[in-house]
């Protein structure tokens, strides 16, 4: 493993991914983008004849066509772009074929309301016209968004102004990413530490108390100060949000939101139920972990100290391939096969180099296999990464190999699950090898902090948000004092009376970025909920639950994402399995307190 971050063509080449699936090289790149203009062209010559299925047919089949051949160039750039983002090549790629992406959307526009302006009756009997069997749930949801849809010249202005509309989110990401200063934290040892929006996470997880609280009253303080501005701003998103909804004529900023994926909104209000029922089970892990951090006193820059000291282990990358095929051992030797040749066809990034985009991803198109890029360092972290990536890239290559191109993709609400099963499949690996008393206690803090982070944090940023955008639907004023009143009401219920509340925490909704994307974040916590129940049964529930999931991973975008957990085995419809994960996260809470009593903390 390099010791030193090193220039990428210093590497084994072995532990850099293979692109030659996608091309050659950068001149077949280019050979390849050169066709783009001719194929947008070709698209925007169908406007004004999409009046039958036969014309509609013809349409559908030249966007699939033109989609795979745009993707599969983007994707290189993108790749190529990650490797080294000093690179001028790569950049210059990446920028070219992002103006091509917006030349194409442009040119393509016309068709949702070219179609959808067709008579009702004639609409749904092209829809069943034998002609479109290949695209009907394409248009059985282009149908269903008939009401929503607006004239073409009415679209057209609602497009011109999607600049103007993301103007709050661009001015609140300016403000907190650019403009705003924090002074620096001092340690115990007096010793300062820069304080920026990138690093104030990372002094709350440190071990020394005096640096978290003075990171936390530095940079809420700052956030204070510009409290109206950023409710200015979260304010015109809201609005935004809410205007548009209304122009499109749903009930609320909510069930448009939730319409692209056909998600009714019982499941949101579902999900918020259930983790308020299981709110007990959050308090005694606080109390766990104001116990085992020995203050008098637990307060906000507490939650994310570690509660034991880091797993100083470190993992060879042989062993962490090794350690995932263990884990997903329970998925079929098949599945195990598919890892086995990601290894070997060198579908994966490995090691971190000089300009290599940071984190982890997986990606890739129909066209290809997936890929995966990571910054492997030998840490317990690495191999979970490592994991979760590879149930990502599973989860695609199952989709792609299993639909026609049009239906390969998954939504957004399931896109987060495979991953987590197999993050959650290695700890479940790791706890039962029965690992000494100091390592078991790190595993289950990792386990409960992903549960808190996931499903019980993201589930109090949707209640804000749901609040949030009522306010503005019952024409109450959004400003600072009402949204800071809002969170720290939800702090309170979602943390109870364990914690000590400093002042500064009410502030904490103004650097919440997802808050800028309405009603994402609760798909966090209902995604991780059904990971929990999927991996559960794979562990416990026999060869029908694996079948089962393995199914869904080939299912793509082939049905509505609640179907394909239903398929499953996970109704969303129902807080079952939301209520069975907080189960489960109660029982890591009390093997995490007995496992720590065997330590005498």
């Amino acid at each position: 493993m390099p010791e030193a971050l090193q220039e990428r063509q210093a590497l084994d080449p072995r532990f850099q991914w293979d692109l030659t699936t996608l091309y050659t090289d950068d001149a077949a790149w280019e050979q390849a983008f050169a066709g783009v203009d001719e194929t947008i062209q070709k698209l925007a010559a169908f406007a004004g004849t999409l009046t039958d299925a036969a014309s509609i047919r013809a349409f559908l089949d030249a966007s699939v066509a033109a989609e795979r051949q745009l993707a599969k160039l983007y994707e290189y750039a993108f790749l190529r772009r990650s490797e080294d983002t000093r690179a001028p090549a790569a950049q210059s790629m990446a920028a070219r074929m992002g103006a091509k992406l917006v030349q194409y959307s442009a040119a393509v526009a016309f068709a949702q309301p070219e179609i959808l302006s067709l008579p009702e009756e004639r609409l749904k009997a092209i829809v069943d016209d034998a002609q479109l069997a290949e695209h009907r749930f394409t248009m059985e949801n282009l149908l269903r968004q008939k009401p929503h849809t607006l004239s073409t010249a009415e679209e057209k202005l609602l497009a011109s102004l999607g600049e103007v509309l993301g103007a709050p989110s661009d001015v609140a990401d300016n403000l907190m990413d650019a403009d705003l200063v924090f002074e620096p934290a001092a340690d115990a040892a007096g010793v300062p530490h820069e304080l920026t929006s990138s690093s104030f996470i990372a002094c709350q997880m440190s071990p020394d108390r005096t640096l978290r609280e003075n990171a936390f009253h530095n940079y809420y303080k700052v956030y204070r100060q510009h409290r109206n501005t950023l409710a200015a701003t979260y304010a015109g998103a809201v609005k935004a949000a809410t205007a548009e909804a209304a122009a499109r004529h749903y009930a609320s900023s909510r069930a448009m939101a939730m319409a692209g994926e056909n998600v009714p909104g019982e499941v949101y209000d579902s999900l918020v139920a259930a983790v308020r029922a299981h709110l007990p089970a959050m308090y005694r892990y606080v109390a766990l972990r104001k116990r085992l951090l020995g203050v008098d006193e637990l307060h906000f820059y507490d939650v994310y100290a570690p509660l034991v000291k880091d797993n100083t282990e470190k993992y060879t990358y042989e062993q962490a391939q090794q350690m995932v095929l263990e884990a997903v051992a329970p998925l079929g030797e098949d599945y195990q096969a598919l890892v086995r040749k990601a290894y070997a066809e060198r579908w994966i990034d490995v090691y971190p180099n000089k300009g290599k985009s940071s984190g982890a991803f997986s990606a890739g198109v129909y066209d290809s296999n997936p890929y995966i890029l990571m910054n492997f360092t030998g840490t317990l972290d690495s191999v979970s990464t490592l994991a979760h990536e590879m149930g990502h890239s599973m989860h695609s290559w199952h989709s792609r190999h299993a639909q026609p191109p049009q239906y390969a993709d998954y939504t957004l609400f399931v896109a987060e699950v495979a991953s987590t099963v197999n993050e959650n499949l290695m700890i479940e690996q790791l706890l039962a090898k029965d690992p000494e008393p100091a390592t078991r206690l790190y595993l289950l803090n990792q386990y409960l902090e992903n549960f808190k982070g996931t499903v019980y944090r993201q589930t109090m940023f949707a209640e804000f948000e749901r609040e949030a955008h009522a306010m503005a639907e019952r024409g109450e004023a959004i400003n600072a004092e009402a949204l800071s009143a809002l969170y720290l009401g939800l702090v309170k219920d979602y943390f109870g009376p364990g914690m000590a509340y400093d002042d500064e925490i009410q502030y904490e909704w103004a650097r919440i970025p997802h808050f800028y994307r309405p009603f994402y974040v609760y798909k966090y916590a209902t995604g991780y909920s059904t990971a929990v129940a999927l991996s559960e049964g794979i562990l416990h529930g026999g060869p029908e639950a694996v079948r089962k999931y393995r199914e869904f991973l080939s299912m793509g975008g082939s049905a509505w994402p609640l179907d394909e957990l239903r398929h499953a085995g996970v109704d969303l419809a129902t807080p079952a399995p939301v209520n069975a994960a907080l189960e489960k996260f109660a029982r890591i809470v009390a093997d995490a307190e007995q496992t720590a009593a065997k330590l005498g903390l």
